[in-house]
């Protein structure tokens, strides 16, 4: 059986794949969301990703990350497209509805479109949660959300 390519995030072949990267970014809870898309941007720059085929869009907030990757699948030849959100719990059910609708529809969007829609969307109890999350204790899901957009346009290409 022939084994494809292991690809690491160290290899000179990224630069020499011309990866094409969306980037999505909500505008809700944008203290978080910057954090998430600064990491994951200077990842993807550090990399080997050219700067320009790298484009960003901003939508009003996370729910409308399902559109608008919908909508970037159908229209453009990106290799991966990256969804960057926060949403922070308050004391409705609210919170619940958003997230299991947004992951859902991020999931369907995988499955219907030939493009890896990497799903960076924190869903935290409190704001501090994400603060940790977004660059602080906890690291910075953006950073780990590039590299993993990486992998799977990689990945992509080595099965097309």
């Amino acid at each position: 059986m022939k084994k494809n390519p292991v690809y690491s995030l160290d290899s000179k072949k990224i630069k020499n794949e011309n990866l094409k990267i969306a980037i999505l970014v909500s505008l809700w809870n944008k203290e978080i969301t910057n954090r998430l898309y600064k990491g994951a941007y200077n990842t993807l720059i550090q990399l080997g990703i050219l700067k320009d085929k790298i484009k960003t869009w901003e939508v009003p907030g996370s729910y409308e990350l399902i559109y608008s990757s919908k909508k970037i699948a159908h229209y453009y030849d990106f290799d991966s497209i990256i969804a960057i959100g926060s949403l922070i719990q308050g004391e409705t059910p609210h919170f619940e509805y958003l997230c299991q609708a947004i992951s859902h529809g991020i999931k369907d969007i995988n499955i219907i479109y030939d493009v890896p829609v990497i799903f960076c969307v924190l869903s935290d109890k409190n704001k501090q949660q994400s603060f940790d999350r977004s660059g602080g204790k906890n690291g910075n899901k953006g950073i780990e959300c590039a590299k993993t957009a990486i992998y799977m346009s990689l990945f992509r290409k080595s099965i097309k």
